[in-house]
């Protein structure tokens, strides 16, 4: 697998939600050495770092029954015991699921603006979930969402250059020249931008539909380009995430991914590793 990057895994906790109590304790398998008390509970799912951190500070974290207040005070799993609220931590049972996600929603457990959440979609007694990266809010399609961390900082990771398939809808007809601009990139106000592939799907009177593969995206990063060359973005939805497809989830609905969904991730996630370490040799 590859390793996250320092600030990946504090990326993606920056939505959090709130957790509730637990019982149990950390088992050796999971934590083999000391790590730091946030660390520890994100890592058994019971919220995100930066949530630990925030309950920590608050006081509402006690280690071998007494209040810790340092999110960083190294914890083992064969000797330390700890609780929130007064109840114990154990580790959740990892959640990994897709969500088809509708136009209109943002990408956050809360908005400071009140808008809709993707949170409206998922069911009510989930535990602590965050989405793994973001869509933004006028597009549509497969969103990750999970309570492991750690292998949501591995999807994220640039290095993993996991392909994502986004089927675009664009006002007009293009010509080749459009494909060929997006292939080969183009300049835009964040830098430049390029994709892995682009195809044209179907073309009607009015619109067409663009397939447009990335294997290494930045914000808003077909729109950026599709804008630069004066191309209006009328719907983008995100089918594919390396080999796991969106397949004919209803909008609005998530369910949990399959055992061989799951490997099958991983398993792309484990050969780009591979070709990763013979390209340094």
């Amino acid at each position: 697998m590859l390793p996250a990057r320092r600030g990946t895994v504090k990326r993606l906790c920056a939505i959090f939600g709130d957790g509730s109590g637990y019982h149990g304790r950390m088992s050796s398998a999971k934590f083999p050495r000391r790590i730091g008390l946030a660390r520890a509970l994100s890592k058994l799912g019971y919220c995100s770092r930066s949530r630990a951190a925030e309950l920590i500070r608050a006081g509402r974290v006690r280690l071998n029954g007494a209040v810790c207040l340092d999110s960083e005070t190294p914890v083992h799993h064969a000797n330390d015991h700890f609780t929130v609220d007064g109840a114990a931590v154990t580790g959740q049972s990892k959640l990994h699921l897709m969500l088809n996600k509708p136009r209109g929603l943002v990408t956050s457990a809360a908005d400071e603006k009140g808008r809709e959440t993707i949170y409206s979609c998922l069911p009510p007694d989930l535990p602590w979930v965050a989405p793994v990266g973001r869509l933004d809010k006028a597009s549509e399609g497969l969103l990750l969402v999970t309570n492991d961390s750690e292998w949501a900082a591995r999807v994220l990771a640039p290095e993993s250059h996991l392909e994502k398939i986004y089927h675009v809808q664009i006002s007009g007809r293009p010509g080749p020249d459009v494909v060929r601009k997006l292939e080969q990139g183009v300049g835009t106000r964040v830098g430049f931008l390029r994709v892995r592939k682009a195809s044209i799907l179907r073309q009607g009177t009015r619109n067409s539909w663009l397939e447009i593969i990335l294997d290494e995206g930045k914000n808003r990063h077909i729109r950026r380009m599709l804008a630069t060359l004066r191309i209006e973005v009328l719907r983008l939805v995100r089918v594919a995430i390396g080999p796991l497809a969106l397949g004919d989830l209803p909008r609005g609905s998530s369910r949990e991914l399959t055992n061989e969904e799951k490997r099958a991730l991983d398993r792309a996630l484990g050969q780009v590793t591979a070709q990763t370490r013979t390209c340094r040799r």
